[in-house]
C-alpha cells in the first residue's frame, strides 16, 4: 500500500470512530448560543489558529439559516496587533486568556482547539471563560490531554497523528455548520442545561497572575 493509500485508510477509521454524541451536544450549544445571542470565541495554535479563523468565518456565514439569528463568532486568533502586543507585554501564555478578559461574559462559548490538548495558551483562555461561567468547549486528538478534564464538552478525534487530527477537526466544524443550517432538524436538539444562565459580568482573573481561574479537582496545571 503506498503512501497516499494508508493515509486515507488510517483518515477513514478515525472517522469511523468519531464521537458522535458528544459533536451532538456541542450542536446543540451552538445553536441555542446563536437564539440566545451568545457571543463565540474560539482559539488555536498554529495549524489549529488557522482552524479557529475557519470555523469562526463558517459560522457567521456558511451556518446561516432562514428565519434564524446570525451567530455572533470570533476568532481570538485574527487580531495580530492585539495578539502581539499581549505576547510582548503579558507572554504568550497569555494571548487568548487577556483577550477573553474583557470580553466574556457568562452564557457566552469559549472553543479551544488543540491537538494535544496541552496547549498552555488554549488552556488559560479555557480557564478564564470558566471563570467567568462561559460554557467550555475542546476539540482535541491524541489522549485529551489536560484540556479534556476542563472542558464542558471534548471532542476528542481518535487518533495520534497531528495531521489526521486536524483534517477531522475541519471535517467536523463542516458537519456542525451544516446541521446548523439544516432548520428543519434543529428541533431535535434540546436546549442544554447550563444555557439557561442569565447573562452577567464576573470579577475578572487578571492575567498578570497567569490568566487562571481555581482549577476542577480533576483539572491540571502543567504547562506543555
Amino acid at each position: 500500500m503506498d503512501g497516499i493509500s494508508r493515509y486515507i485508510q488510517d483518515l477513514q477509521g478515525s472517522l469511523a470512530q468519531m464521537p458522535l454524541d458528544d459533536i451532538r451536544k456541542v450542536i446543540a450549544v451552538l445553536h441555542y448560543a446563536r437564539l440566545d445571542g451568545r457571543q463565540i470565541f474560539i482559539t488555536g495554535c498554529g495549524g489549529n489558529a488557522a482552524t479557529a479563523s475557519h470555523f469562526a468565518t463558517d459560522l457567521c456565514m456558511g451556518a446561516a439559516g432562514p428565519d434564524l439569528p446570525l451567530f455572533r463568532a470570533i476568532a481570538l486568533t485574527d487580531n495580530m496587533p492585539l495578539y502581539s502586543a499581549d505576547a510582548n507585554e503579558l507572554g504568550y501564555q497569555c494571548v487568548f486568556a487577556q483577550q477573553l478578559s474583557n470580553q466574556v461574559q457568562k452564557g457566552d462559548v469559549v472553543i479551544g482547539i488543540t491537538v494535544s490538548g496541552f496547549s498552555s495558551n488554549v488552556r488559560r483562555a479555557v480557564e478564564m471563560a470558566r471563570s467567568m461561567q462561559a460554557v467550555t468547549i475542546g476539540f482535541t486528538g491524541f489522549d485529551g490531554g489536560i484540556l479534556k478534564e476542563l472542558v464542558d464538552i471534548c471532542v476528542l478525534v481518535p487518533s495520534y497523528s497531528m495531521d489526521r487530527v486536524e483534517d477531522l477537526h475541519l471535517i467536523v466544524e463542516h458537519v456542525m455548520c451544516t446541521c446548523l443550517r439544516d432548520v428543519p432538524n434543529l428541533d431535535s436538539y434540546d436546549r442544554p442545561q447550563w444555557l439557561a444562565m442569565e447573562p452577567g459580568r464576573e470579577q475578572l482573573t487578571p492575567c498578570e497572575n497567569g490568566g487562571l481561574a481555581p482549577p476542577r479537582e480533576n483539572g491540571g496545571l502543567t504547562d506543555a
